[in-house]
């Protein structure tokens, strides 16, 4: 039998063009788990963008392709690099150009000490070395390795902070944590889930004797490779690359992305003995006629991934699954804005070291509560996007709990970011350029018992057959964490087709 002599394939609709959605997209469209005789499913990526990608996004800045937002992805996840070596890509892969980053204490910025779990030491000498903490804030650690420690009888999901300062004080959580596993998640770790950030920490809390010597007997990552990758013309051209082979024609796979649609309502179709139940979309946006070819506003679909933030999910699901969207509701995010600035060499007093530096929430610059989140030397870090007499830097504003950006237009927050960046680098004069990029309700905030909340919505919607949810509220935000999802949404849509696929 050949593919046009197949009985139709599924038509799935993937609400949501973001790296999640796009990867969904992908696995939809290169699928082999179908019955024998079955085409391939109809894929229809819908967006209420101008833009499919998301938050990967980059744009010319300074003669140069700069990213927005995430500039790079964690090279030991499989995820990211297993898509761009199926897109044929692998040759754009580029690795991290330094090594090492510093932390605004104590007055100065520090280099981080060796042997660091995600901002958890391991090891006592390097960080009494580093000055990150007091004489006697050091000794305060040194008490994990020297005093017995009983297992912790209770279970269940504990915050980062609770674990870490009651074994290795507070200091520690503030100088060191914080910056680290708050600064992915534009979180504190006052609130952020251990076992949905931290997993290992959970697992070695439990643990007799050393939190520390616990964490130092973790799988050392891979040492041969690098730790993170980027693609040579920025992390943001893999969802470009993506979308070009997703829609490229004579594909064998049938897939459209529309951009500017936006989806009001999804309902329940009626379904029989012998048709399974469907799905109808209601579309809006300036784009809506370009996927029903009319001007009628419904589409009718078999399946759908929804990869949209987990409000509008909850907003969607709220008619027919009233405790997936409950739990959908209740997952906050947190707001951020990166300043991108051209400086010249010349200009910057201070050694660039590293790819940065991170500043605790507790950090005070000019005698005020810090703006600035982290710094990125982008030119140091991605050598290929380094020109003579010039240094790329970015900073973060930004993170739960503290919105004060949000008060200023464009040119004050660059004016605030770059006066805290020029007294930590003792840069005279003014940038050449600045770019603000704004990304609201960036990040979902994996507060204590996320992935409790996370595993009753997946139940839930798997009660729902031909529906499933993806994206960086569930688990985990970065790009390898969020293509997985993409893909394993796709998969749960294809398996629970009755009559459709096996």
């Amino acid at each position: 039998m050949t593919i046009t002599d197949a009985r139709p394939g599924p038509v799935i609709a993937v609400v949501g063009a973001g790296i999640a959605g796009l990867a969904a997209a992908w696995e939809l469209a290169t699928t082999s788990d179908l019955p024998p005789g079955t085409g391939p499913p109809t894929v229809v990526v819908l967006d209420a963008d101008d833009r499919a990608g998301g938050k990967l996004a980059s744009a010319e800045f300074d003669g140069r392709t700069v990213d927005l937002a995430a500039d790079a992805f964690l090279a030991r996840r499989p995820e990211a690099t297993d898509l761009v070596e199926e897109l044929g890509i692998s040759e754009e892969l580029v690795p991290v150009g330094a090594s090492g980053a510093s932390i605004l204490a104590r007055g100065r910025l520090r280099p981080m000490p060796a042997g660091l779990a995600l901002g958890v030491p391991t090891r006592w000498w390097p960080l009494a070395r580093s000055g990150l903490l007091s004489p006697t804030e050091s000794l305060r650690v040194a008490k994990d390795l020297m005093l017995p420690h009983r297992s912790v009888g209770t279970t269940g999901d504990r915050s980062v902070a609770d674990i870490v300062a009651k074994r290795l004080g507070r200091p520690v959580v503030e100088r060191l944590v914080d910056p680290l596993i708050g600064g992915i998640n534009a979180g504190g770790v006052d609130e952020l889930s251990a076992a949905a950030t931290f997993p290992a920490l959970i697992a070695a809390s439990h643990q007799p004797g050393s939190l520390m010597r616990a964490l130092g007997r973790l799988p050392a990552p891979d040492a041969e490779g690098p730790v993170f990758w980027s693609l040579r013309h920025g992390t943001a051209s893999l969802a470009d690359r993506l979308v070009e082979r997703l829609v490229e024609p004579g594909a064998p796979w049938k897939v459209s992305i529309r951009t500017r649609v936006s989806v009001d309502d999804i309902t329940q179709l009626p379904g029989s003995a012998t048709a399974p139940r469907r799905w109808g979309l209601t579309l809006g946006g300036t784009g809506a006629s370009s996927v029903t070819g009319g001007t009628e506003t419904d589409l009718v679909v078999d399946g759908i991934v929804l990869a949209v933030p987990s409000p509008r999910a909850g907003v969607l699901l709220a008619s027919f699954a009233p405790v997936a969207a409950g739990m959908l509701s209740t997952i906050e995010y947190a707001s951020v804005a990166v300043v991108t600035m051209a400086i010249p060499a010349d200009a910057i007093g201070a050694t660039l070291e590293g790819t940065g530096f991170l500043v605790p929430r507790t950090s005070h610059i000019d005698g005020r509560r810090a703006l600035i989140t982290g710094c990125t030397y982008l030119s140091r870090k991605w050598p290929h996007l380094a020109t003579a007499g010039h240094e790329l830097i970015r900073v973060s504003v930004g993170r739960d709990g503290d919105e004060r950006y949000q008060d200023l237009d464009d040119a004050e927050t660059a004016a605030a970011a770059f006066s805290e960046l020029a007294r930590v680098l003792d840069i005279a004069g003014d940038p050449n350029d600045a770019r603000v990029t704004r990304w609201p309700d960036a990040f979902p905030q994996y507060r204590v018992g996320h992935l409790i909340r996370v595993a009753k919505i997946e139940e839930a919607v798997s009660a729902l057959p031909g529906l499933a949810v993806a994206g960086a509220a569930y688990r985990g935000v970065g790009i390898p964490a969020c293509i997985g999802s993409g893909r394993r949404a796709a998969r749960a849509v294809l398996s629970s087709l009755p009559g459709i696929v096996g």
